[in-house]
């Protein structure tokens, strides 16, 4: 069974739980892994003993996008003394 998810990494996280993310790309769900499993087991009851391998390819990267700085430019403007007490 191949499925494809969205990990999301964010190491300067407020919360733990969001530094961390797996989701469905479809409906942006928190995959169930224990629930995949069972899936996988079938439907009878029990306790198994199961091996899981996850492998993992990265498919495609989204780079984060960093703020971009804009730098403004003021000319310089003189301004005399005696047009500061004007405008005061």
């Amino acid at each position: 069974m191949i499925k494809h998810y969205i990990l999301n990494l964010n190491p300067t996280a407020k919360h733990e739980w969001d530094r961390c993310i797996l989701r469905d790309p479809l409906t942006a769900k928190r995959p169930d892994i224990a629930k995949l499993i069972a899936e996988a087991v079938g439907a009878d009851t029990g306790s198994y003993l199961v091996s899981v391998n996850i492998e993992v390819q990265v498919l495609e990267q989204a780079a984060v996008p960093q703020a971009e700085q804009l730098s403004l430019s003021f000319p310089d403007v003189a301004v005399s003394s005696s047009q500061l007490r004007e405008v005061a």
